[in-house]
């Protein structure tokens, strides 16, 4: 597929959505009949596409591959259209932090005891990020040899669908003040370019705060298929004479119930598997296909495929600094509209009115593993502000 096209575009300019929106044409949640649970899944089938992974990149892709071939999309997580209030903005923390086995965001720590999450829903990341929008830098555009006229038309895309004008009411507008009080220059109004200064953004949540996701993307259902809780344990490879390079040609994947199917690809020379399952979830399927440095996977006795070292190497989480503040009064509602950048690198944002009461519990001694020597107030009724400083 040419990496070049509209197609890629749209999917690649969409992944800005990663935890980075009154006024556009975004509709309201589908009712999408193209959307099964894996278990209705049929034990063999054939498809164009597949694609690993309905998040972020993977929902919009699929989405216009769509437009012309034949889709299947494997997500390991559920619908976030069943209990849409759930990611309303007033449940942020309580849907990020949840516990649960079937919630949208599963919770890890890192080997060095990093606390993190990964999306475990159609739409990914999407569905459990505060839900600014902002677009590309400019240089990166450029450095990627990307086509600027293609690049525009692609945000045109994901922000007529899902983009609004974030607010800017009593809190935001005290967070713009005091980034330019503290230096945070120039202002720049209101602006989807990510530039140096403080600026107010865009939002995914609309003027309802009901949130729009990458899962609002898709259109025509007539050509694709999306399986939910499906999870992908190994890319199939075949290898046509002795030296050649290996190729994809399915994919299997177990349902809730456990039970397995077998993904291939039609005959079609465009045909692909593409792996959109994040930074992690594709690393590792990769390795479990096979794919990797030989010395971690034969070990463990996986066939090796292809050698190769960097799978999985190198991997890095932007650093973050969150502040929490306990008010004793209800304080005004609010995630992300005003944001400070600086360095073009660092990031200043600020949420309110966050109430933890519903599962206060359980979501203070959460806090309390994340911030380690920190104090989080064990007060049942307080509503809560959310300072944060990343790079």
């Amino acid at each position: 597929m040419d990496l070049g096209s509209t197609r890629f575009l749209k999917a690649l300019l969409l992944a800005v959505f990663a935890l980075l929106p009154y006024c556009c044409l975004a509709e309201t949640a589908p009712n999408y009949s193209f959307v099964h649970e894996s278990t209705t899944a049929p034990p063999v089938s054939y498809h164009d596409y597949i694609v690993v992974g309905g998040g972020a990149a993977g929902c919009p892709l699929a989405a216009t591959l769509a437009e012309t071939t034949n889709v299947l999309v494997l997500e390991r997580g559920g619908s976030p259209y069943r209990n849409p209030g759930k990611t309303d903005k007033g449940n942020f923390l309580l849907t990020l932090l949840d516990p649960s086995p079937d919630s949208y965001a599963q919770t890890f720590i890192t080997e060095d005891g990093v606390y993190n999450h990964r999306a475990r829903v159609l739409g990914g990341g999407s569905v459990i990020n505060v839900g600014f929008y902002s677009r590309a830098e400019t240089e990166f555009v450029k450095e990627s040899g990307l086509d600027e006229a293609l690049v525009n038309d692609a945000y045109q895309w994901v922000e007529n669908k899902v983009v609004f004008k974030a607010p800017l009411l009593q809190w935001q507008t005290a967070v713009r003040d005091g980034l330019l009080e503290a230096g945070v220059l120039p202002y720049n109004g209101f602006t989807n370019e990510h530039i140096n200064g403080t600026k107010i953004g865009s939002t995914i949540f609309d003027m309802n705060d009901h949130r729009h996701s990458a899962a609002d993307l898709y259109a025509d259902p007539k050509n694709i298929i999306v399986y939910l809780h499906a999870t992908v344990t190994k890319i199939l490879f075949t290898t046509q004479t002795v030296g050649s390079r290996p190729r994809a040609t399915g994919v299997i994947y177990e349902d809730a119930l456990g039970v397995k199917h077998t993904a291939y690809l039609t005959n079609d020379s465009k045909s692909e598997i593409i792996v959109s399952a994040g930074a992690i979830g594709s690393s590792q399927l990769l390795m479990l296909s096979g794919i990797g440095q030989r010395s971690q996977l034969e070990p463990l006795g996986i066939k090796l495929v292809m050698d190769q070292p960097m799978v999985g190497q190198g991997m890095a989480d932007n650093t973050l600094n969150g502040l929490f503040i306990p008010s004793p009064n209800p304080v005004e509602l609010s995630l992300v509209s005003a944001v400070g950048i600086s360095l073009l690198v660092n990031y200043i944002e600020a949420g309110s009115g966050l109430n933890l009461a519903p599962s206060f519990g359980w979501i203070s001694k959460f806090l309390l593993s994340i911030l380690g020597q920190a104090m989080v107030v064990a007060c049942k009724d307080r509503y809560w502000v959310l300072l944060r400083y990343k790079t």
